[in-house]
């Protein structure tokens, strides 16, 4: 799994694999000059952002050709993955907490591959090559170290956390469809019932592939808390281009079986907070809303939350009954809603008028989830409403960026 740099063009020779920690020296931290060093590689490449991903897995499938039946066939989510979760780790590489905790998760996900400890090695040996070609001159035996040091510590906290997970529980679940239900001409409620147990938290997310388009994975949110039954549904919408979506949308039936792999990401209500929770979701987002306030009734909260919901038509809002009779049988919980047919292109601004009506939020937490635009404008919405950046959670996938960080 580890590397040794060898020469300023980014060859790496593998090392032996670590002994037991017992036996280990200590794994090296990256030091300030080698993350100076992590960072200014990637403004040097960034000109070629577009190329990087192609010219990697080109290098990775030619040096090492058994890893591409990992792959799906068609690589194109797969490349802007690749570049996603390496800025993430640069953005991370100053940060040993959350960047073990963002490679521990990433470590477990990864199992659904069939990724092992070696394929550590040929990764970022083509990584490390890679960087090295677009980087030019920039690219010096010192830098190829600092990355050799940053890929090891990545590397390590991906495969230890998924041989720790191996230990309890399967790399996937096979789910079978159980209901298949169109609330909306692009949109279905999709119940699976998984062939074992299969825990998570309300607010979490799955991946799931398809019988159709095998090894491509897409990620969609439980409509709901875990069920006794272990049943999990799932509102999927089919985005133009999107192959699993469609594939689940228009051609999936009952009784059709999907691989699902594990539970991740930590967008929960803390249960022992005291602050008021305003809570937006918009589209499909919904679903996580939803998950996670079924999440807090089951975890005993008593934090007052204020829904604010948002969708295109009032066909999307079929699940709004469920939640004002949540909001009947528990007094913390507020629901208001609104349509506008520009919300997954723009704005959303009745949503978002709506929301500033009831400001401002100073004491409050914040958890948005829907499209990117919309969870952008809302959180700029909440933080000139009082509540500062680090209470805005979100989606995973979305980047606030965007929003004012002073």
């Amino acid at each position: 799994m580890k590397f040794r740099a060898t020469r300023p063009t980014g060859g790496l020779a593998l090392a032996t694999r670590p002994q037991p920690a017992q036996h280990a020296a200590p794994e090296p931290l990256v030091t300030k000059r080698q993350i100076e060093l992590v960072r200014a590689t990637v403004a040097a490449v960034e000109p070629c952002a577009a190329d990087l991903p192609r010219f990697f897995y080109t290098l990775l499938f030619e040096r090492h050709p058994q890893v591409r039946e990992l792959f799906p066939i068609r690589m194109e989510v797969q490349q802007d993955r690749l570049l996603r979760a390496l800025l993430m780790i640069v953005d991370l590489v100053d940060d040993p907490d959350n960047l073990a905790r963002f490679c521990s998760d990433l470590g477990r996900d990864h199992r659904k591959f069939g990724t092992v400890t070696a394929h550590y090695g040929a990764v970022g040996e083509c990584l490390l090559a890679t960087l090295a070609h677009f980087a030019g001159p920039a690219w010096t035996l010192e830098t190829a170290e600092a990355w050799t040091t940053a890929y090891n510590v990545a590397a390590q906290a991906m495969d230890q956390a998924a041989i720790e997970d191996a230990k309890h529980r399967p790399a996937v679940w096979q789910a079978q469809i159980t209901g298949h239900r169109r609330r909306a001409h692009n949109l279905a409620e999709i119940t699976v019932q998984p062939d074992q147990a299969y825990p998570y938290r309300g607010g979490q997310f799955v991946s799931m592939t398809t019988p159709w388009w095998p090894r491509t994975w897409r990620y969609y949110s439980p409509a709901h808390a875990a069920r006794r039954d272990n049943s999990i549904t799932f509102l999927v919408r089919a985005v133009t281009g999107g192959r699993v979506s469609n594939a689940l949308v228009r051609q999936a039936e009952t009784g059709d079986v999907v691989t699902l792999g594990p539970p991740l990401g930590d967008l929960a209500l803390d249960p022992h907070s005291p602050r008021p929770v305003v809570c937006v979701a918009g589209g499909t987002g919904l679903a996580t809303a939803r998950a996670l306030i079924e999440q807090a009734v089951l975890d005993g909260t008593r934090r007052p939350i204020d829904l604010y919901v948002g969708a295109r038509t009032l066909e999307e809002l079929y699940s709004l009954d469920d939640l004002h009779q949540l909001a009947r049988r528990h007094g913390w919980l507020a629901v208001r809603a609104t349509v506008a047919d520009e919300l997954t292109t723009g704005s959303g601004a009745q949503l978002l008028n709506t929301m500033a009506q009831h400001g401002p939020w100073p004491e409050h937490d914040a958890y948005l989830a829907g499209p990117a635009s919309l969870v952008v404008a809302a959180a700029r919405v909440l933080q000139r409403g009082g509540i500062p950046l680090e209470r805005l959670h979100h989606d995973p996938f979305v980047s606030l960026d965007q929003v004012d960080h002073s």
